[in-house]
């Protein structure tokens, strides 16, 4: 026979709600393991006293009475009874009983205390239990006693009480009410004060529940009181101790695990977190004597404790409740830290790989067993590809994705879990098997076999580049193939061949047919890698013309307004002038340009942000800064006097420049208005008629006669000047603007204006010569039946005047 007997499919009654774990049998000893708390209860074969089989409505039960305890376990079958009778038989010395149940119904019978159990008998035979540690408090009435019960929220019907009616006996003197009740109460699970707290802790710093609590630790229970809610935590519902060390260094949590959890309404608090800085120091004492301390904690603590807050606290804990105190193990993160930065859901946090399990903090608190992980898997993050998410996936269905780990820690986190024994998940391997992980054991090296996920990844390499329709970046979560897949999207020479397809061709049993693929999957990176490369040149040339067109718009509108085309085109941006002085360095970068050297030498291969924090560190070290802080006033001073010489040159640049743009804007402006006035002298020459007799008005005429206004051909006179005054509104209107024009100078503005009379004055010369009158001549004879009827008009108009 075997040294042990192992069940995992038992289930044990816990408040109303069947929990299910494994039993195992030992010499000496029986362990069970909550499967859902991950808790192990352990008792020695020594102190029982007897071992009973019971019938249940599903299958049959163990029960094992103790002195001071009851142990039920269901879920047993009926041909499993034989097997462990004769195990208890020769390893306890004991007989498995068979105990008959009452299936009577009768509601009156006898009722028997068991050790922590209440026993309701109908003629000898058990009609039901009550486990009194599932009882919150009993009261009596008058032949009565009303029991009330702790309710659990994983039980699908709670049981809230039980009212027993005992009836008075006559012979007896004692009062059996008063007695019933008093037996239910020294076994109940009430949290009574009385007496005096082994230590008091002020003003404790708790992240869940938020606040801070005064913490009194009595002999049984922890009772915290906030300002607002208090709360009471039997230390029997305290699973784990755990102390974590903050990714900065200079903060500690430590968790406390709890289940049931503490309540608050419909809130329900699976976690007790307290926040301590790491540099804070306390001192306590404790209310008890160094007698009572040793007797009853082994001299585990001491009656005045100091030293740093967390670890005082910690000792504390671990003493009174009697649970271990978990702490990281082996991992180093990527900052030489012991967790990584992560989130879950919408919360931001640190995720600790401890060394039989995950842990998240703070908010909201998770604790993940490596006996209840089926199995992890390394995911592209969907926003980024600078992190990664890490997803857990656990026996009961429930799925943890910790999004926003840095790629940094892939390497970190994939070697910890592989060293773990955990199973990576893997899309599309089917026919893999969980790790078994051994609950029972503390051991980290118990556990099935499985496949290693760079092999795995190997192994499917061609199917997932067939089926993978993304880009070729998205291979770069491959193990050890990283480097390789990230040079060819980024480099501007990338290599020809990858890790990935010497891995792949090595796997493949046909050379010839792997490098085919080899060679149809470089084509296929290059033809997307091509298109990539045209959709940005199609998007510069897009970006290129929208720029165009930009400046186009503000001269359109210049032209429009009359104030010239040929104004200079304003840029989008400002210019920096590369013949500005730059501004002086700070008296750590002189510092940090002298240092960098050694800095680099020190530490070979370091990047530049480490770089940067490690001659931040040192830079703060220095104590006579004097040195570069002189040099940096003299670099200072020579910057003004390059500053005031820079000025100096920018002004006279900018007055020798202005002339000559401003000159160029007025040469071009006459020519518009030379047409304007050709225009307009054509229009209205032929409404002048004067003492002609109706003769048509040339533009020679036109000239002398706006040259001297006062002739003797009065009406003549006044519609000639028509098109001179409106030519020289013009010029007096862009005289104007160009005086309140903050560009223009006075010296500019008398240039254009010289210009433009020198213009007007050959324009006369050239219409006073006879070669010109004849021209004019010669055109208004060819001008048609409409020229010949516009100067009859014209004729007859000057003879009425």
């Amino acid at each position: 026979m075997a040294d042990f007997q192992e069940y995992p499919d038992v289930v044990q009654e816990i408040r109303g709600a069947l929990n299910p774990g494994r039993l195992k049998l030992q010499d000496g000893s029986v362990y069970f393991k909550n499967l859902k708390t991950g808790k192990v209860d352990q008792f020695q074969t020594s102190d029982l006293q007897k071992v009973q089989w019971l019938k249940r409505a599903r299958g049959y039960c163990l029960k094992f009475v103790l002195e001071a305890s009851v142990h039920r376990f269901d879920g047993f079958k009926d041909n499993e009874f034989e097997k462990l009778a004769k195990f208890i038989s020769n390893r306890y010395d004991l007989s498995l009983e068979k105990v008959e149940p009452s299936l009577k119904g009768w509601n009156w019978g006898k009722s028997e205390f068991e050790a922590n159990s209440l026993n309701f008998k109908v003629e000898n035979n058990t009609a039901f239990e009550i486990p009194l540690s599932n009882v919150t408090n009993a009261t009596t009435g008058k032949n009565e006693v009303t029991i009330e019960f702790h309710q659990n929220d994983d039980a699908a019907v709670s049981l809230m009480e039980v009212r027993f009616y005992i009836p008075p006996d006559q012979d007896s003197e004692k009062d059996s009410v008063a007695e019933f009740h008093k037996t239910v109460m020294e076994n109940a699970d009430v949290i009574e004060i009385s007496g005096e707290s082994i230590c008091t802790l002020q003003e404790i710093q708790c992240l869940t529940p938020r606040g801070r609590y005064d913490f009194k630790l009595f002999p049984s229970f922890l009772q915290l009181h906030g300002k607002t809610f208090d709360y009471k935590i039997p230390y029997q519902t305290i699973l784990r101790l755990f102390l974590l060390t903050h990714k900065d260094g200079r903060q500690m949590y430590f968790v406390v695990s709890l289940d049931p959890p503490m309540k608050q309404g419909q809130t329900r608090y699976h976690f007790l977190i307290l926040l301590f800085q790491k540099e804070d120091e306390m001192q306590l004492e404790l209310n008890m004597s160094e007698e009572e301390l040793e007797s009853k904690y082994e001299g585990k603590l001491q009656k005045e404790m100091n030293g740093p807050e967390y670890e005082v606290i910690s000792k504390v804990f671990k003493a009174i409740t009697g649970r271990k105190i978990t702490v990281p193990g082996s991992f180093e993160s990527h900052h030489k830290a012991q967790a990584v930065s992560c989130s879950y859901k919408a919360a931001t946090g640190l995720l600790y790989p401890l060394e039989r399990g995950f842990i998240f903090v703070y908010k909201p608190p998770i604790h993940i067993r490596f006996d209840e992980i089926v199995n992890v898997n390394f995911a592209r993050s969907a926003g980024s590809t600078r992190s990664f998410d890490f997803e857990v996936d656990t026996q009961n269905g429930t799925s943890y994705t910790f999004v926003g780990v840095e790629k940094d820690e892939y390497g970190k986190l994939y070697d910890f879990v592989k060293g773990k024994n955990l199973r990576v998940k893997n899309i599309g391997d089917k026919g893999s098997k969980s790790v078994s992980y051994n609950e029972m054991s503390d051991s980290d090296e118990e556990g099935g076999d499985h496949d290693a996920y760079l092999e795995r990844m190997k192994r499917e390499g061609k199917d997932r580049d067939q089926d993978d329709s993304d880009d070729s970046s998205d291979e770069s979560f491959n193990p050890g193939e990283s480097g390789s897949e990230v040079a060819e999207e980024y480099d501007s020479n990338p290599p020809t061949t990858s890790d990935s397809d010497s891995d792949y061709s090595g796997a493949s049993s046909d050379g010839n047919e792997e490098g085919s693929d080899a060679d149809e999957r470089r084509r296929l990176r290059e033809e997307k890698k091509k298109e990539k490369e045209e959709r940005r040149e199609q998007k510069r040339k897009e970006r290129e013309e929208k720029e165009k067109e930009k400046p186009s718009k503000p001269k359109k509108k210049k032209d429009e307004d009359g104030e010239g085309g040929g104004g200079r085109k304003r840029k989008a941006g400002k210019d920096k002038d590369p013949n500005r002085p730059k501004r002086p360095q700070s008296a750590y970068f002189i510092w940090l340009n002298e240092t960098r050297e050694s800095i680099k030498e020190e530490f070979p291969g370091i990047s530049v942000t480490d770089l940067s924090k490690k001659a931040g560190e040192r830079w703060k070290e220095v104590t006579d800064k004097s040195e570069w802080e002189e040099k940096a006033r003299q670099a200072k001073a020579e910057y003004q006097v390059a500053m005031e010489e820079y000025n100096r040159n920018k002004g006279s640049d900018s007055e020798d420049d202005s002339p000559k743009s401003k000159g160029k804007s007025a040469k071009t402006s006459p020519k518009k208005k030379t047409k304007v006035e050709a225009s307009s002298s054509a229009a209205g020459g032929g409404g002048g008629g004067g003492g002609g007799g109706g003769s048509f008005k040339s533009k020679e005429y036109i000239s002398s006669s706006g040259s001297n206004s006062d002739s003797g051909d009065g009406g003549s006179g006044s519609d000639s000047d028509k098109p001179l005054t409106k030519v020289k509104a013009k010029n007096v209107k862009a005289k104007v603007k160009a005086k309140e024009s903050p560009e223009k100078s006075e010296k500019s503005a008398s240039e254009a204006a010289e210009e433009e009379e020198e213009e007007e004055e050959e324009e006369e010369e050239k219409a006073s010569s006879p070669a010109a009158a004849s021209d004019d001549e010669d055109k208004q004879e060819q001008s048609g039946s409409a020229a010949s009827s516009a100067k009859e008009e014209s004729g007859s108009g000057s003879g009425s005047e």
